[in-house]
């Protein structure tokens, strides 16, 4: 079980090679990456991509990817050739306006003058900044992936014992529920002679309990609520379990809705009313959840 929030650091530093990954993610109901790095990296973007889906099914996800290269690379020279000839031209012009100055065009002369001579960018995505990168990205997805899986544990922890306290609710409006209907007819019975002088209609009264049980039976409800308990632990003990929770949880506050509505009982509702609080605490929490 792993959370959606976490953090990952990886590095590399080898002949003169410097680059630092970094994985952040928090909490998304789809899995949303942005990559930011440098443009020397664009033409490895989908490898970066690639990488992080096999180990991140879901969240928004930042990776960041920062580097230093002091490796001695010979850097080629550009000419500017249309700039030079503008110099030159000028050259002629001036000369043919003012006879009288001295004519001191030279090469060196040209080679001072801005971008007629240019040192290219030499920045380029080589087999070893690539292999930098992969290698600085997957130590950090591993130390996300380890802080993730730590607060997954937690995460876990918390949501088993608020589903043994779901558990515990449901089975004690299991045994609360089948009084109610008992308890109906012996208030009934009570009111009836009450008003009736002792002349009590037996019939009546049982046809009246059983209109009333059935309209207060929840024991499909019940058999559901233990249903989905069972699957929640069974689910709990995959790695990705956020989106099958999610759904699960939708079915217990189903169920205990009806129980809800349907209960004509004190005791019963109370139980309810608690089992929900317990419930919207799961959901709460399996928003954290991968």
């Amino acid at each position: 079980m792993y959370s959606m929030t976490g953090y990952g650091k990886g590095e590399y530093r080898s002949g003169g090679v410097e680059l630092v990954a970094e994985v952040r993610s928090v909490n998304n109901r789809y899995l949303d990456l942005a990559v930011k790095s440098p443009r020397v990296f664009l033409a490895a973007e989908e490898t970066v991509r690639s990488l992080v889906r096999a180990c991140i099914s879901r969240g928004h996800v930042d990776v960041f990817v920062s580097y230093s290269d002091k490796r001695e690379k010979s850097k080629p020279l550009c000419v500017d050739l249309a700039l030079a000839r503008s110099y030159v031209q000028a050259q002629e012009t001036l000369r043919e306006n003012f006879p009288a100055l001295k004519d001191d065009l030279s090469l060196a002369f040209l080679l001072r003058q801005p971008d007629v001579v240019k040192a290219e960018d030499g920045a380029s995505l080589d087999e070893e900044l690539k292999a930098a990168l992969e290698s600085a990205l997957k130590e950090a997805l591993r130390a996300h992936a380890a802080m993730r899986a730590a607060e997954g544990e937690r995460l876990k922890a918390d949501l088993l014992s608020r589903m043994a306290a779901i558990a515990a609710l449901r089975d004690k409006i299991a045994v609360r529920a089948p009084r109610v209907a008992e308890e109906y007819r012996k208030k009934l019975t009570e009111r009836m002679e009450e008003f009736l002088d002792g002349k009590v209609d037996e019939t009546r009264i049982l046809t009246e309990a059983a209109v009333y049980s059935d309209k207060c039976n929840i024991d499909e409800e019940l058999t559901r609520l233990k249903s989905h308990i069972e699957e929640f632990y069974k689910i709990c003990e995959s790695d990705t379990v956020g989106r099958k929770l999610d759904f699960l949880i939708q079915e217990f506050n189903r169920e205990c809705n009806t129980v809800c509505s349907k209960s004509n009982d004190g005791e019963v509702t109370k139980y309810a009313l608690e089992m929900k609080n317990e419930i919207e605490k799961v959901r709460e929490q399996i928003q954290n959840l991968e």
